[in-house]
């Protein structure tokens, strides 16, 4: 019995011991923030909001981090209770200390001391500013570019789908279409902006014409892929069951074709976030592409750097989310596939 018990102890010791580490480096950087005098001249703003409270830069960046310890801390409870998601959470626990001392050095070197060239590379307490100055206008342009995201990845991912699905199970439209797929999929959807602003009416339909191209390729490629490698030994019993085409197609081909599917919408949200940015900075009325342009014509990179920080959390939420269903969808691989 207690060669059965010991193990866990040790992995519950563990985890107690090394968790605190992923906390720990943010805590660091709160701490630096707070001691570290300014000896550079950095302009220290208070904004007030409604309700009375105050804050500058600073405050804020220290809400920020102190929010990441929180966040971290509740994963490490979830954690707790799942031996798989233990582990995940102490692989991950080196990179979340080394995160924390990489952003108390580059406070020291941005905004304490302004070693870093300035007005390009600021501090991470201005980039956070960017919030406090104007959050709002932020908060429009993000909405408009995950609008026109949605419209255009949507898109394209059912038609993607569907090509892929009609590619791949009939021999003539493979004969017709996949060239062309094939033609099209090498050319960057943003060379195409000069049609899609002539041939559609609105930059909002001619920005979702240009990411359903850049999404259809992946989707439609990796989708007939699935659909003709599926085994004719599952089609022969399918068929011996009294199965008919339909059936064939929607319970034995796609099915199978699934972890291509989702391995094509992966490739695809990358090329479609991209091409949402790249669209945005050459005529959009919003969205975070043209924030940035906007904030590079008056040399506020701090806000350049506030963008690119709201990309980085909606693509990796866009991913976790592709990820949550492909993991929903595809259950049955579990324990199949190494992770």
């Amino acid at each position: 019995m207690s060669r059965t018990r010991l193990p866990n102890k040790y992995a519950n010791a563990k985890f107690l011991l090394r968790t605190p580490f992923a906390l720990a480096g943010f805590a660091v950087a709160i701490l630096v923030n707070r001691v570290f005098p300014q000896i550079a001249n950095v302009e220290i703003i208070d904004y007030e909001f409604p309700g009375g409270a105050v804050l500058n830069m600073n405050q804020a960046y220290q809400l920020v981090l102190l929010a990441l310890i929180l966040l971290y801390l509740i994963a490490g409870v979830y954690a707790w209770f799942d031996p798989d998601r233990r582990v995940r959470y102490l692989n991950r626990v080196p990179f979340r200390f080394a995160m924390g001392l990489a952003l108390a050095a580059w406070d020291i070197t941005g905004t304490k001391l302004l070693m870093l060239p300035q007005p390009f590379f600021p501090g991470p307490a201005k980039i956070i500013e960017s919030f406090l100055m104007e959050g709002d206008y932020i908060l429009q342009n993000t909405l408009y570019s995950l609008r026109l995201f949605a419209v255009g990845f949507l898109v394209g991912v059912v038609v993607g789908v569907g090509t892929g699905i009609l590619i791949g199970w009939f021999a003539r439209v493979y004969y017709w279409v996949f060239p062309v797929l094939k033609l099209t999929g090498v050319i960057p959807a943003v060379a195409w902006m000069p049609f899609a602003l002539t041939l559609f009416p609105t930059p909002f339909s001619a920005a979702s014409f240009l990411i359903v191209i850049c999404a259809w390729f992946p989707v439609a490629f990796a989708t007939a892929r699935g659909i003709t490698s599926t085994p004719k030994s599952h089609f022969e019993v399918a068929r011996t069951l009294g199965a008919k085409t339909s059936y064939l197609v929607f319970h034995v081909a796609i099915p199978h074709a699934m972890p291509n599917i989702f391995t094509g919408i992966s490739t695809a949200n990358g090329f479609a976030f991209t091409t949402l940015v790249m669209a945005e900075m050459m005529g959009q009325p919003g969205g975070l592409g043209y924030y940035i342009n906007a904030s590079k014509v008056w040399s506020a990179y701090y806000k350049v750097f506030a963008s690119i920080l709201v990309m980085a959390i909606l693509f990796s939420l866009i991913m976790w989310a592709i990820g949550a269903i492909q993991g929903r969808v595809l259950r049955w691989q579990r324990g199949l596939i190494h992770e």
